[in-house]
């Protein structure tokens, strides 16, 4: 028969029977904590408590294994061992390894084993055994509630102790998130109460967990941290700021030095709490046809192979035509009813609404299979509708006059589209006007370009580099979010402020780069930009898409795109050729696999997006995909491609 927690002295008398160190499991809101709490008082003898939640702790340190003897009705903290997560299903083996070195420290005494609220899949069946294991268990404590089954049944029978079934009490409940985060966030202020500014050299520290790009300063603020000597922990931080390699904490005053630096995804966050920080690649990608493309049967469902969907930070992409057909980027701006496009490949996938809707297109090069979209494009914007921006390098302007003045506007009267078309000279784009219906470029002047900007607005900068493919120059760009900007609402709520329009101004004002511009407070003082961003912004770093085609293999190449693409979130890039046909590659001044996937590598990318393969490849993209992962491992595979077949050679 189950024990219940409400008879704890029950409990106390099976314990008191020779266990010695005991792990309470059960899933959470069950009364682990609670129930450790009164077993304490029970046994009435020296007692130490291990918690092994990094996420809700009773005591110590979140995002840490925190040890702790009972002493005056409370726990004295006697070690932490940093995990720098509150993620215990996710980071299990780190646990684990922290779980043991405590144990070991914990002396001949009674040691209950807080144990973590991870009790299903793979993470809960594993955890299970390894902490009987690491905490050298001598008795288990299976929490269960009366009316459901009982958590790790087949894991908890398979254990070489006994188990104890313990029936949870009814009003036990798991706090609400918001609870459970000022809780853990008051023992993070806690352990910080004295805590002094630090400044660490990234450069001379290794760099464990799983940190932020060091090129990426604002996805360091907030996060926790730890100094490792070995495998003991210093002392946990937190991030304030990074600049120029310097990284500035938040550290317990008198910490000593450390050999390493551990960082993983435990931050604070806008609101002052501490969680857990968003994946970098937390949005979807997949190869499915996206919702605003004409029907399969109208377009050819098979035509151009897996075609990319998914989302990259502020952008919801789709590439058009495949990895195989006519490049074709649509970029739309989430929230927006804007879209934006990367060449122009056949466009006949793209709804009519779509074209009315698209601002700015930017072109690689002019090659048909990059511009045969034109004609869709200027046949779906006959009306009235806002001018359409094009950039791309060098002739464009001529290129697309050409077009348009092929065809007979007889009766187009004030309806023909219209385009600005900027080329990329050097440091400057030299601007035209075009008009179907009327003849000529008109020049519109030149506008500078500084660092390869073509077009800044307050949410989103496109930048430019120029490669070479070998007969003619192209361009590859890079889509450039401005940061996201989140109000500290603890520190907003610290000074009495209240919140209203004039953080809208503060925001605005920040991205302008206005720092010296004053903001009229609500208590009708004002201060500068600067000092109040500082104060009550968190700013998070926007996620750059790279789009780049067409170019040949060459260290220059190489070079400057991969200086582009540094750290970006999503690279688009072509792998038109296979390592076998590397000599065609070498002939047309296109990509090998292999060399799309090194240029990923050295750039860093999260996400590496390969696409316009030679059609030779259509029967067997399994292959390409295999080669390009052998030097990526950020590539995105379609369903179904991971595995790769070796395919027949080629003729």
């Amino acid at each position: 028969m189950p024990l219940h927690a409400t008879d704890p002295e029950a409990i106390a008398r099976i314990l008191r029977e020779g266990a010695r160190r005991v792990l309470l499991t059960g899933p959470p809101g069950v009364g682990k904590t609670t129930l450790i709490d009164v077993l304490a008082r029970e046994l009435g003898q020296p007692c130490r408590c291990l918690g092994g939640d990094p996420g809700s702790p009773r005591f110590g340190v979140p995002g840490a294994v925190s040890l702790a003897r009972r002493e005056g009705g409370d726990w004295a903290v006697e070690g932490i061992e940093a995990l720098c997560s509150l993620d215990a299903g996710r980071f299990r083996l780190p646990l684990i390894a922290a779980v043991t070195r405590l144990a070991q420290q914990a002396g001949d005494g009674v040691l209950l084993v807080d144990g973590p609220g991870v009790v299903r899949g793979i993470a809960g069946a594993e955890l299970l055994p390894a902490l009987v294991q690491a905490a050298g268990i001598d008795r288990v404590l299976a929490l269960t509630r009366a009316d459901r089954p009982l958590p790790l049944a087949q894991e908890l029978a398979a254990l070489p102790v006994p188990v104890t079934v313990v029936q949870a009490a009814a009003e036990a409940q798991r706090p609400g998130k918001k609870s459970r985060a000022r809780a853990r966030t008051a023992l993070w202020d806690h352990y910080l109460g004295a805590a002094a500014e630090s400044r660490v050299i990234l450069d001379d520290l290794p760099l464990l967990g799983t940190p932020p790009p060091v090129d990426v300063p604002a996805a360091w603020v907030g996060r926790q941290v730890a100094l490792l000597d070995g495998p003991r922990t210093v002392a946990m931080g937190e991030a304030l700021a990074l600049e120029a390699g310097c990284l500035t904490l938040r550290l317990p005053a008198g910490a000593g030095p450390g050999s390493a630096l551990l960082v993983r995804d435990a931050e604070r966050g806008a609101d002052g709490q501490l969680g857990t920080a968003a994946p970098f690649l937390s949005e979807p990608l997949g190869y499915l046809p996206p919702g605003d493309l004409v029907p399969p049967a109208q377009a050819g469902a098979e035509a151009g192979g897996p075609r990319v969907v998914g989302r990259v930070g502020m952008l919801g992409v789709h590439l058009v035509n495949g990895v195989f057909g006519d490049p074709l980027l649509h970029a739309r701006l989430r929230h927006q009813a804007r879209s934006l496009l990367f060449d122009l490949g056949e466009g006949a996938r793209l709804s009519a609404r779509i074209a009315h809707q698209v601002s700015d297109i930017f072109i690689t090069h002019t090659h048909i299979d990059h511009i045969a979209g034109f004609l869709w494009l200027l046949r779906s914007r006959i009306g009235v509708y806002p001018v359409c921006r094009m950039y791309g390098p060098p002739g464009l302007a001529d290129n697309i006059e050409g077009l348009t003045r092929g065809i007979l506007w007889g009766r187009i009267e004030d309806r023909g589209p219209v385009f600005e078309v900027g080329e990329l000279h050097g440091g400057v784009v030299r601007r035209y006007r075009i008009r179907a219906g009327q003849r000529g470029c008109e020049p519109l002047g030149e506008a500078a370009a500084p660092d390869g900007i073509l077009r800044r607005e307050p949410g989103f900068a496109v930048r430019a580099i120029v490669l070479d493919h070998g007969h003619t120059d192209v361009l590859a760009y890079a889509f450039e979010p401005a940061a996201q900007l989140n109000v500290r609402k603890d520190r907003l709520a610290a000074r009495g402020l209240e919140p209203g329009p004039w953080l809208g101004v503060l925001k605005r004002q920040y991205q302008a780069g206005q720092g010296a511009a004053p903001v009229a407070l609500p208590d009708g003082r004002r201060e500068t930009t600067a000092a109040l961003a500082d104060e009550l912004l968190l700013v998070s770093p926007g996620k750059r898409l790279v789009y780049a085609t067409d170019f040949a293999d060459t260290p220059d190449n190489r070079a400057r795109l991969t200086t582009l693409a540094r750290s970006a979130h999503t690279l688009f890039c072509e792998a038109t050729f296979r390592e076998q046909d590397a000599a065609q590659a070498q002939r047309t001044a296109h990509l090998t696999t292999r060399a799309c996937g090194e240029i990923a590598e050295a750039a860093g990318v999260a996400r590496l997006v390969p696409f316009h393969f030679s059609h030779r490849y259509e029967t067997h993209p399994a292959a390409v995909y295999a080669e390009i992962a052998a030097s990526c491992g950020a590539v995105v595979v379609p369903p179904g491609l991971g595995e790769a077949e070796s395919s027949p050679p080629v003729s």
